[in-house]
């Protein structure tokens, strides 16, 4: 192998193992379980995920990255929550209480959360409502370079099936409300702003968020 080859390959497993020398679990804590056990007559059908109440493995992300969505501001499309107050959903408290959960009025509703300048995004961790083992519907969660949704809009998950909010058809799979929250691998995409889209659970109309967690650079 010639010099200028051997040196380009060292350099290039160099960079690689530096790449993953730099990779870390995210520094996710995670509010206490509300139950104990697997719960009975839970919904089932091919799109939604078995329900599972083990500890997920750890997801690795760049070192050093943090929840960027802390008491930054939050927006909705319902004006007057029924309970609690909008900047609760990134004010840091994900514990399954009455007091954490912000309310929202029934149909499809939406939070926006302003990162307040562009970060690379490696995770989102959301929230609806833990304090009981529910299916929320028609979640879907945007990316967007501008409040009003018109700009470089990229659609991060989507298990709205039958394309009730109007966004398109989800391939992504519905889930149960743990306090594991979901998790949803970004990959590293540039945002500043992102909407998150519900409507309701199969045990409420209402539309409920704890907390919002976004995990950047």
């Amino acid at each position: 192998m010639a010099l200028s080859a051997a040196i380009g390959v060292n350099m290039m497993m160099g960079s690689s193992l530096r790449a993953a020398d730099e990779l870390a679990p995210l520094p996710l804590k995670l509010p206490m379980p509300s139950f104990k056990g697997t719960p009975d007559d839970l919904p089932k059908g091919p799109n939604i995920e078995p329900f599972s109440d083990k500890p997920r493995p750890p997801f690795m992300a760049p070192a050093g990255v943090k929840n960027v969505a802390l008491n930054k501001k939050v927006t909705s499309s319902d004006k007057s929550p029924i309970t609690g107050t909008l900047s609760q959903i990134t004010d840091g408290n994900k514990e399954a209480i009455d007091d954490a959960v912000v309310e929202l009025h029934k149909n499809v509703q939406w939070v926006q959360v302003d990162l307040e300048q562009e970060y690379n995004i490696y995770a989102i961790v959301l929230w609806h409502d833990h304090r009981y083992v529910q299916v929320f519907r028609c979640v879907v969660v945007q990316s967007a370079d501008d409040p009003d949704f018109t700009k470089n809009v990229q659609t991060l998950f989507n298990n709205d099936i039958e394309n009730v909010a109007g966004l398109g058809i989800g391939k992504d799979k519905q889930y149960f409300e743990t306090n594991q929250g979901k998790l949803i691998d970004t990959k590293g995409i540039k945002a500043r702003y992102l909407r998150f889209y519900s409507k309701g659970s199969n045990a409420s109309a209402l539309n409920c968020y704890t907390e919002i967690e976004v995990y950047g650079k």
